[in-house]
């Protein structure tokens, strides 16, 4: 029987994979707590728990009429991001991928009633949010990408996530979830978004935003998911990042609103280019996820 070890929300912004005399450069001579965190999380974390898959939830990967998840038996190449060449360029990734597992996946999301193909496409294009995580966290496991459904509402995504919980536990894996991606999500105006750079909240594009944030942060580190999931609402008027779907379905594959799983920092609360940005880990209780 297969269970799912540990969870995390992990913010994959590109200041990440820029040099470190770059990223000081951008941060007032200073780290940013994002990359020494995801050092953390490897050594800290996965290295004790020895996964045998990660499922990545990647809120670069929209797709329109259904969930589509990777079935390949591996994914290999060299990433340059559209969006931000500067910055990530190059990056050479190669992903084992578990076809049995993405395939169970698919037709227990498909049985759920929410439509979902596992695509083994191999052109099927990769997106930094996994390229990103990967290049820090992979150490040989087995790597899935879950894409944001952007026509999904909450009830979609949550059944999508019990679905993952039910696939993972008619298997042998030992898995771990990864929400890929930030929390609000606005950027400043071209014109502007040089002077808010740093990786100090201050610079989160708005004190509501940040406050939104925060927010939800201390309901992480309370266990009180059941808030984040009720709050869902308000929260949109600072356009979470992938419409939370990331959180959303790895949330509701660790019990939703009935997870009372604690959240660990392993980074500050920081800005992105007045994006809200945090890791966060969520160890299984001893007791069960709800």
């Amino acid at each position: 029987m297969g269970e799912i070890i540990g969870a995390g929300f992990l913010s994959h912004a590109p200041t990440i994979m820029y040099p470190e005399s770059v990223r000081r450069e951008l941060n007032a001579g200073k780290e940013i707590s994002l990359v020494p965190g995801l050092h953390r999380l490897r050594s800290e974390v996965l290295d004790r728990l020895s996964p045998d898959a990660v499922v990545v939830f990647d809120t670069h990967w929209f797709t329109t009429v259904e969930f589509v998840l990777t079935a390949h038996s591996r994914r290999r190449g060299r990433y340059t991001s559209e969006e931000l060449p500067r910055g990530m360029a190059d990056i050479e990734y190669d992903l084992k991928g578990d076809p049995d597992l993405a395939k169970s996946i698919g037709r227990h999301v498909n049985a759920g009633g929410v439509r979902c193909h596992a695509c083994e496409d191999p052109l099927l294009p990769i997106h930094y949010p996994t390229v990103n995580l990967s290049h820090f966290l992979n150490r040989g496991e087995a790597w899935l990408s879950v894409g944001i459904c952007q026509t999904a509402q909450d009830h979609n995504f949550l059944a999508v996530g019990r679905a993952i919980a039910d696939a993972v536990g008619e298997s042998d894996r030992r898995v771990v979830l990864l929400a890929s991606g930030g929390m609000s999500h606005r950027f400043w105006p071209l014109d502007e978004l040089g002077a808010h750079e740093e990786s100090d909240p201050s610079h989160v594009v708005t004190p509501e935003a940040r406050a939104a944030d925060e927010k939800r942060i201390g309901w992480w580190l309370e266990g009180n998911h059941a808030a984040v999931v009720d709050g869902m609402d308000e929260y949109r008027a600072h356009a979470p990042e992938g419409r939370f779907g990331h959180y959303l379905m790895m949330a509701s594959a660790i019990g939703g609103r009935e997870c009372r799983a604690r959240g660990q920092l392993y980074s500050d609360y920081e800005n992105a280019t007045g994006t809200g940005q945090v890791h966060v880990w969520f160890e299984r209780p001893a007791t069960g996820w709800s």
